[in-house]
Parts: C-alpha cells; structure tokens; sequence
C-alpha cells in the first residue's frame, strides 16, 4: 500500500513524528500511526488530489488491520450498545480519487478501526460545524483543483475519561495543509467534547446539553499539547508562526469564522 506521500503538495511535508513512537500503517494514499498504549491513531494523514476526487456510493465495513496486534486498536466491543460513533479520521471521500478502482479500494480502507475514535453520537451546531469544516477542506480542493495534504487525530490527554480498556479522547486535532500564492500554506483546528462524554458511572453518558466546540488554532499548540513535530507547517501557519501574529485559540461557530490566509 502507498500509504501518505510527503512531497505530494511540490514541496515536502514529512509525516508528522510522535514523540511517544508507534506503529506505522500504510493504506492507499493515507498512513496511520498507532498508539499501542491507547488503542488510537496519535496521527493520520492523507493525500487529497481535488482534481481527480470520485463521488462514490459508501462500501466497506469496520474491520479490525490484522497487521497490528487485536490489543493495541480500538474494536467493536467499545463501540455497542451506547452513544459513542465509529468517528472517521480519515474521512472516507479523502483519498477516494483516480480510476474508480482506486478510489474504491481507498475508500474503503478508512473503515479499519485504526482510522476510527470515539466521538459522542450527538448532533449540534458545533458537532455540524467541524463536519463541515471536513466538508469544506474537501470542497475547496475539489472547487480549484487543489492539492491538499490533512493530518487528524485525537489530543491525549490526562483527564480523558477511561471506559471498556481504553480511554475516550475529549479533544481532536485537525491540520490541513496547501500550495497557496506565496507557497505552503496550513492552519490547525481542535474539537473539544470534554462538555459531552462522561464515564465515571463506566457507561458512556452524553450530556445533551453540552456542545461541541470548535476552535482554530496556532499548530504550534496542537504539536505542544500532542508531542507532535509538525515540520514546516508550524512557519507554514496562516494564524502566524510563534511570536508573531498569533491569533490564539480562536472558536468558531460558522464556517466563515475561519481565517484561511494571513493577514
């Protein structure tokens, strides 16, 4: 399998390096790198060609990668008869391009649980608003013929709830990165369900009237608070490079929040 390629955008954008080591995983156009201890991905990343992206029919089923080992992914068990979802990291229309052949066969490789993680079954404006944030990533590659490379996965943090041997992530991280007209360009996002996901009773309770937040943020935060090295996108900043213009966590409620050049 291809798995992510890093000079896919004309000038190189190395996978991102966990501190924290693990498991690589190649599938076609798209790379995973597994946590063991938590059972998740600590990074994905994909390959987005707008000018060759397919609109196919959803196939594939959830299946566990019989390359890594049962007890280091995140199977079914944690995702019956309660309010969690099979969240996509990548998500499934990503790397789905070139000959329909292809894209089927990546399409449905995003259906491993190693591309999936725990999000809270709820529907809001926020929860809409960072699907279409993944919406309009992939609109705005396919409108202009664009090039982009994404990387997502959840933050790991202390106070993640633990439930059926792992622990649910309360945070996820997205990174989008692009050829813009003054060269590489990127701009980071977070998901914070923390409001949502409770397990102290060891049963997932969803507090309905919680929300999902939506944020852009400085990358330079997402690789403090993931012990992720984000290599050139951390300069490539549209919200500005550490210590000069950054813009702070900035929380979005529309689409059009999102600042997606400098200035």
């Amino acid at each position: 399998m291809s798995g992510y390629d890093p000079d896919f955008l004309g000038v190189p954008v190395p996978l991102a390096v966990s501190s924290r080591g693990g498991r690589m995983l190649d599938y076609p156009r798209f790379s995973v790198l597994l946590d063991a201890d938590r059972r998740l991905a600590a990074v994905t990343a994909v390959n987005i060609d707008g000018a060759r992206l397919l609109d196919l029919p959803r196939t594939g089923d959830w299946r566990l990668d019989p390359r890594a080992p049962a007890a280091e992914q995140t199977g079914p068990e944690v995702y019956s008869r309660n309010d969690l979802d099979r969240g996509h990291l990548v998500r499934r229309r990503d790397p789905g391009w070139g000959t329909p052949a292809e894209a089927r066969e990546a399409t449905e490789a995003t259906f491993f649980y190693t591309n999936a993680a725990p999000q809270a079954a709820d529907f809001n404006q926020s929860r809409e608003l960072w699907l279409g944030l993944e919406d309009h990533v992939l609109a705005f590659a396919e409108a202009s013929d664009q090039r982009v490379s994404v990387f997502t996965a959840p933050i790991f943090g202390d106070e993640d709830p633990p439930y059926r041997g792992i622990r649910v992530p309360l945070r996820f991280y997205k990174v989008a990165a692009w050829r813009g007209a003054s060269g590489l360009e990127a701009t980071g996002f977070v998901l914070d369900q923390s409001e949502l996901v409770d397990t102290r009773a060891g049963v997932v309770v969803v507090n309905r009237l919680g929300a999902f937040r939506t944020f852009q943020v400085p990358i330079s935060d997402i690789a403090t608070a993931t012990g992720l090295d984000f290599g050139p996108l951390v300069v490539a900043d549209v919200l500005g490079t550490a210590g000069a213009r950054v813009a702070g966590w900035r929380e979005l409620t529309e689409v059009s929040d999102i600042r997606w050049h400098r200035g």
